[in-house]
């Protein structure tokens, strides 16, 4: 009601304004008619004159009506060139604050909510660069002021610094039409007041305050820089650190646009992924999948067995797996590709030296241009008492660990509810271990729409793992050789024996021995990097694991891209890393898949969304596949087809995803989809038939009564 008000109240002024046709007044002809007037009316009450002359300023630029111009000229006419400006300077960066307020209170959630998504960027640009922006656009005069007013209302910006940034950026343009208005007189038309010449000083001063804040940055530099002796010469022109996603990337990046590179790995080539993650795990996953289906043959006809495996082999079979990767990402092929690697630890010394103490054990030390760290995340390890005289393994040491063993651990505790800890404890449980999950949030992937969750634990539960959400590890006991892990749930404790504890709670990124304290760059979960993916040293970059957010093989990847460009030619341009669709999975069975919003980060977000729902159980080929289970949820912009995100439980999720990424990434609604041709029987249908429910839902009802009325004349 008070929205309808003042709004309300706004068109009767501005109906007002033109049924009395004030509007002739505010006009050149107009000022120079009445201005004798005036003057005659000032003398005798200056005073009142200044006032209403202000408030009527006031009520001009808050209402954005036309005028301005021509209220101005009348200050420097009235009031003189110093008297007119302080006068014109503070009503019209009131009226403009006004227009302001009653933008942001009638449309800006309206506006938020409509298009939050998409005005995210703008959103957080506005948050940081902000008072600069608006600075830029108040010096020139070619950006109409009251739609500058209307829309900054819609933005996050605090209205002290609008008022303030405002009479300061206008100032300049207020000098020029007051002074004008001393010499109205021999003033014959508006356009006149602004000659190229002018006009060309504006646009100067517009960008005076993008040239002061490279300026500024760049003091900023040399001041981060001051304590360092920067080397004359450079022996190479990128230094990578950590042999990763991220790290493989970059370097190869920076070498097929012939930099000198050099790659500095501790360990491993390839990373977390292929060593530890990605790799081994899918490979654990297949084999306990197959275990699975051979229990429940019955399903396509045939008779069920109990699958006899030697569990040694299946963990041999997963080191063959990588066994068999790693070449891709093996100091062979990268040498190959013309990147120096270099097996040792690396520590930069100062924002251009790098210092490798080598494997063989010789340090090198390397002068660099630019550095990225790519040193990737490690396994959290929760601060458990009792937890090191049990004995633990985490997802990057169980794949060597249990290679010793000839069967599967016999009890088996996972820690933590996790992408992580849902896939190994499906798997181990398919492999024949009694499972117990613990979790301490309410629900398990606790990232997901709750009925992803609940669809998580009904599956994890099928497969005889016992699911403890809601309970909290206190410590583990050790009785004799008998290993213990106790929970709290509901102010009570519960003692659950184990042979083996797995703990997947996290990641951490790795951030200690590399010289980031010693050069002082912030660290806190992460390095402390902006939009260009840069530290406190411009030529000091970070990417994957180690600098987040996401802590996926495939936004390391993606990251990499934009650290390499950036190092090796943003001295010409600059590109900000964009997460705006970010693809994830977890390869439980069935599968969990997204990209974008889910329903409960949509509502956390305050942004509006439709729900399209498909059941993949109606899907033909699911259901050919016995695999008819999960659903295909999208999230669609209110009565628009433009997606905002997509949740896919069901078999081969992940890939299925794919098509919706791309949609997504280049702007393509449902009905896009919907007009595509997919291959009969595939999984990929479901995506068409979701695109098809959406469609039905938003069917033109009165055109189709009138086609139907069509119809039924044609036939007479």
């Amino acid at each position: 009601m008070k929205k309808i008000a003042i709004l309300g109240l706004v068109l009767a002024l501005v109906l007002a304004f033109f049924a009395f046709d004030l509007n002739q007044v505010l006009t050149l002809d107009g000022l120079k008619t009445g201005l004798e007037q005036i003057r005659t009316l000032r003398t005798e009450s200056p005073v009142m004159v200044a006032l209403v002359y202000f408030a009527g300023y006031v009520l001009v630029t808050a209402l954005s009506l036309p005028g301005a111009v021509i209220m101005t000229l009348a200050g420097g006419a009235l009031f003189g060139l110093a008297g007119g400006t302080l006068i014109v300077s503070f009503a019209s960066s009131m009226g403009a604050t006004l227009a302001f307020l009653a933008s942001r209170f009638l449309l800006r959630d309206l506006v938020q909510t409509r298009f939050g998504n998409r005005l995210k960027a703008i959103n957080e640009g506005m948050a940081k660069d902000g008072p600069m922006y608006l600075f830029t656009l108040r010096l020139v005069p070619l950006f109409p002021f009251f739609l500058v007013n209307l829309l900054m209302g819609l933005t996050p910006i605090r209205t002290l610094s609008y008022y303030w940034v405002s009479q300061l950026g206008m100032l300049a343009g207020t000098l020029v039409y007051v002074n004008a208005g001393t010499q109205l007189a021999q003033i014959t038309s508006l356009s006149g007041i602004l000659s190229p010449g002018l006009l060309l000083s504006f646009v100067l001063l517009g960008i005076f305050p993008m040239l002061a804040k490279r300026l500024a940055s760049f003091v900023q530099s040399r001041r981060v820089y001051a304590k360092w002796q920067r080397p004359k010469t450079f022996d190479r022109n990128l230094v990578v650190i950590g042999g990763g996603a991220a790290g493989l990337v970059t370097s190869y990046i920076a070498a097929a646009v012939k930099a000198r590179v050099t790659l500095v790995e501790t360990h491993k080539m390839g990373g977390d992924c292929l060593n530890y993650g990605c790799v081994p795990s899918k490979a654990l996953i297949k084999s306990a999948r197959i275990a699975h289906q051979m229990r429940h043959a019955e399903n396509y006809g045939l008779s069920a067995v109990d699958p006899k495996f030697s569990f040694s082999k299946v963990m041999a079979r997963v080191h063959d797996v990588i066994a068999t990767v790693a070449p891709h990402d093996s100091v062979a092929r990268y040498t190959g590709l013309g990147v120096e690697v270099l097996e040792g630890y690396a520590k930069i010394v100062d924002p251009w030296t790098v210092e490798i103490k080598l494997n063989s054990g010789a340090t090198q030390r390397l002068t660099t241009r630019s550095i990225v760290i790519a040193a990737g995340a490690r396994p959290f390890v929760p601060p458990l008492p009792g937890l090191a005289d049990v004995g633990y393994v985490t997802s990057d040491t169980l794949w060597d660990e249990f290679a010793k063993r000839d069967a599967p651990p016999a009890r088996l505790v996972v820690l933590g509810g996790g992408p992580i800890g849902c896939e190994l404890a499906q798997s181990f449980a398919r492999l024949g271990s009694k499972v117990t999950q613990i979790e301490m949030a309410p629900r398990l992937m606790l990232r997901e729409d709750l009925e992803v969750s609940e669809l998580a634990r009904d599956a994890l539960t099928r497969d005889g793992i016992e699911v403890l959400t809601g309970h909290k590890a206190l410590r583990c006991e050790k009785d004799g050789e008998r290993k213990f892990i106790v929970v709290e749930h509901q102010g009570a404790e519960q003692r659950i024996a184990f042979d083996a504890l797995l703990c997947a709670v996290g990641r951490v990124a790795r951030l200690q021995g590399y010289g980031l304290e010693e050069l002082g760059i912030p660290t806190e979960r992460t390095v402390a990097v902006n939009d260009y993916l840069e530290t406190l040293y411009p030529n000091i970059f970070a990417a994957g694991d180690v600098a987040g957010p996401y802590q996926f093989t495939h936004t390391a990847s993606h990251m990499a891209w934009y650290a390499a460009v950036n190092a090796l030619f943003g001295d010409f341009k600059k590109f900000k890393v964009d997460y705006s669709v970010v693809p994830w999975a977890t390869f439980i069975e069935p599968e969990v898949a997204r990209v974008g919003l889910n329903e409960q980060e949509a509502k956390e977000k305050n942004i509006a969304f439709e729900v399209t729902k498909y059941g993949i159980d109606d899907l033909d080929r699911a259901i050919a596949d016995g695999v008819a289970q999960g659903f295909v949820k999208v999230l669609t912009v209110p009565g628009k087809d433009r997606i905002l995100g997509v949740t896919i439980v069901g078999e081969h999720a992940a890939d299925v995803l794919a098509e919706f990424v791309l949609a997504m990434k280049h702007g393509l609604g449902l009905n896009k989809i919907l007009g595509t041709i997919h291959t009969y029987p595939t999984l990929a249908e479901a995506n068409k038939y979701a695109a098809g429910e959406w469609k039905r839902a938003h069917a033109p009802q009165k055109v189709l009564a009138w086609l139907q009325r069509l119809h039924s004349w044609k036939r007479g």
